[in-house]
């Protein structure tokens, strides 16, 4: 008997994401066993258009035609919080696309402040990869830090500033992902987040 294939449409709002996401909701995918998940490519939309009312909903809708209804998985929407507390947009926005298409599983996670803050919460596990030093460790303020991109161009020993579209996705492919969950509450709400898209049960 064939089951259905985990299906995950995506909204994102930087070009590194694009590249990125796909690589760590595979890496969990695998973790998790599911290893033909229908990762889609995602979608990129500007942060203040996400945020602005109709903005969201519009994306969500987009993102609702490439998950099959009976399919398990849904749509994930990840944005960095920036300076928003991510304990207040976070619920707000998944009201919003809860409300736009309430037929699909859908889960929006804030990285607090930026994607690159689960690099620092697993900073170790980084060493020597894309020209950072050998010996990193985890800053105290990993998620409430700011520039978490500087802070990993500051850390680099071959010159080269970080690049999202270069970096990003290369770093993702080797995070420790133990660490990360283990030093950043937005990682470990967005790993929460997956299971709740692949298996309809939401964990606390």
């Amino acid at each position: 008997m064939n089951h259905p294939r985990v299906t995950i449409a995506s909204v994102v709002e930087g070009e590194g994401e694009i590249s990125a996401l796909p690589v760590l909701l595979r890496r969990l995918m695998y973790e998790a066993h599911i290893w033909d998940a229908d990762i889609q490519p995602p979608f990129l939309v500007d942060r203040g258009r996400l945020v602005r009312p109709g903005g969201l909903e519009a994306a969500v809708e987009a993102q609702a035609r490439r998950v099959p209804a009976d399919h398990p998985g849904g749509i994930l929407v990840v944005i960095d919080a920036d300076d928003d507390c991510p304990a207040s947009l976070g619920p707000s926005l998944l009201a919003r696309a809860e409300a736009a298409r309430p037929d699909r599983r859908t889960a929006v996670v804030l990285a607090n402040r930026e994607f690159e803050a689960w690099f620092l919460a697993s900073a170790p596990s980084l060493g020597g990869r894309a020209g950072l030093a050998e010996q990193l460790e985890v800053p105290a303020n990993s998620e409430t830090l700011r520039d978490c991109k500087g802070w990993l161009t500051h850390h680099r020993r071959d010159g080269v500033r970080y690049r999202p579209r270069v970096d990003q996705a290369a770093l993702t492919d080797v995070i420790d992902l133990d660490l990360a969950r283990a030093n950043s509450s937005s990682f470990e709400k967005f790993c929460r987040d997956i299971t709740y898209l692949v298996t309809g049960k939401r964990g606390e």
